[in-house]
């Protein structure tokens, strides 16, 4: 069972480091999209899921729940007639978003690296498996 004692140190390089369970919410493929698209400001779920292309209603609504819990965002219930749900980056998600929309720029401004890289590796083929 992992240690869940809050006094501990934080490891992610350790199995049983709950940092790991965080990690993943964060770094999933929808968890980083979510954050990166709330750092652009609030959302309600129907903008979020357009903005967010690709990510299924469930998926998305699963993200969310795991990072709410994480302290990252927060859900609004809109007094409206019907109700409406709006998310928004609580102050650690404002932190946590601002260091991730530099990763997602930085992976961008290489993206023609990468894609050369990729077609040299291509290239070779499997020989030096």
């Amino acid at each position: 069972m992992p240690d869940t004692d809050p006094t501990l140190e934080a490891d992610v390089f350790s199995r049983h480091c709950s940092s790991r369970d965080t990690m993943q919410d964060i770094t999933s493929r929808w968890g980083l999209l979510a954050l990166a698209a709330l750092h652009e400001g609030p959302y309600r779920f129907g903008a979020l899921r357009r903005r967010v292309d690709g990510v299924s209603e469930r998926m998305l609504s699963q993200t969310l729940q795991r990072l709410e819990r994480d302290g990252l965002i927060t859900r609004t219930v809109l007094e409206q007639i019907p109700p409406k749900v709006e998310y928004a980056l609580t102050d650690l998600g404002r932190d946590m978003a601002v260091r991730l929309v530099g990763l997602i720029e930085f992976v961008e401004s290489t993206l023609p690296t990468v894609t050369a890289a990729r077609a040299e590796y291509d290239a070779r083929g499997t020989a030096g498996i």
